[in-house]
């Protein structure tokens, strides 16, 4: 499946819900969003099904997000169908971590390949500040449950946000000891208005990821540690466009996720379906292709031939890059983190 651009797009990013246990200062505003009603989200049968015909167009990997994808019921039976929906790889999750304590044996048994778990900070006080709710030690249990689960990888993703002065090097030293892999991602503007879904994006907040490798690497060495060294062969796997680099004899990574100091749009294999069954063909772009009336049009239509036409349309727009554009319609809880 190519794009207008001649991309490869093996990779579709599923929106389960716009709901969520946080209340992320970046994702969306604390009384949360106006939340879509029962009959506006995809029903589970739909997204297997959508996932039957991308996987015939020629994706093989596909990743669960939100919102939260844990809140959403059938959410392992879900995972199970996609699992087994011939020409899928890979089957991945990105999550909070709070309910991995209880869900994660289930979800490995029913095909999960490897969860990315976001946490921004390892300070409790801080932690609160950022999610609004929740505890620290509710993620750090998902981390030590995935683990315990068995997914390979595990990988940690931390939003750098240059005003909250997050320890980042904390957080690079956890890959050190245990097989975890630690992703920083450039603060991104999506969101009405620049971001207008939480404190508010701005270019200042951005820390550039060459001046983040620089920093964590002076700090490193001011406490003894060598720096950061390319990654070997062993680096995660994933479609994700991190570069990795890791500390001299540890068990895990550290990754830089650059979408804004240098971008990766040239090597995109991507799109999008929210909640609501709208694809989108680029994070930054407000275009969407209506999906969910594909699927529920009329009696005796050719419902999976309806559906390709949307793929269709959607990589005939995908733009060749995202242009710097700042601000989107939705947030990312409604897009899919």
């Amino acid at each position: 499946m190519k794009d207008i651009h001649g991309r490869t797009i093996d990779y579709l990013r599923i929106s389960l819900t716009d709901r969520c246990n946080f209340r992320c200062i970046y994702c969306m505003p604390e009384e949360g969003v106006c939340q879509l009603s029962h009959d506006d989200i995809l029903r589970i049968e739909e997204i297997a099904r959508v996932v039957r015909v991308a996987a015939g167009l020629g994706v093989r990997s596909v990743r669960l997000t939100g919102g939260e994808p844990l809140v959403r019921k059938g959410v392992a039976d879900l995972v199970r169908e996609i699992a087994r929906t011939p020409g899928i790889e890979n089957v991945s999750m990105t999550t909070n971590g709070v309910l991995l304590p209880k869900m994660a044996d289930e979800l490995k048994r029913a095909g999960l390949s490897r969860v990315n778990i976001s946490l921004d900070t390892l300070d409790p006080v801080q932690f609160r500040q950022i999610t609004r709710r929740g505890e620290l030690r509710q993620t750090l249990d998902g981390i030590e449950a995935a683990l315990a689960a068995g997914f390979d990888p595990v990988k940690v993703n931390a939003v750098v946000v240059r005003s909250l002065d997050q320890d980042c090097l904390a957080f690079a030293r956890m890959s050190v000891d245990r097989p975890l892999h630690v992703r920083f991602i450039e603060y991104m503007p999506v969101g009405e208005s620049s971001g207008g879904c939480g404190c508010g994006w701005g270019s200042e907040d951005v820390v550039p990821s060459e001046e983040l490798f620089e920093a964590i690497n002076e700090h490193a060495r001011a406490e003894g540690m060598d720096g950061l060294v390319p990654a070997g062969d062993d680096r995660p796997l994933g479609w994700g466009p991190a570069r990795y680099f890791e500390f001299p004899g540890a068990q895990g990574t550290v990754g830089f996720i650059s979408p804004l100091s240098r971008h990766f749009c040239g090597e995109c294999n991507r799109v999008r379906l929210t909640a609501d069954g709208k694809l989108r063909p680029c994070l930054f772009s407000d275009d969407e292709y209506d999906v969910r009336a594909a699927l529920r049009g009329q009696m005796g239509a050719d419902v999976d031939g309806a559906v390709r036409a949307v793929f269709a349309a959607a990589l005939g727009a995908k733009p060749d890059e995202h242009h710097d554009k700042v601000g989107t319609e939705r947030g990312m809880s409604q897009i899919g983190g």
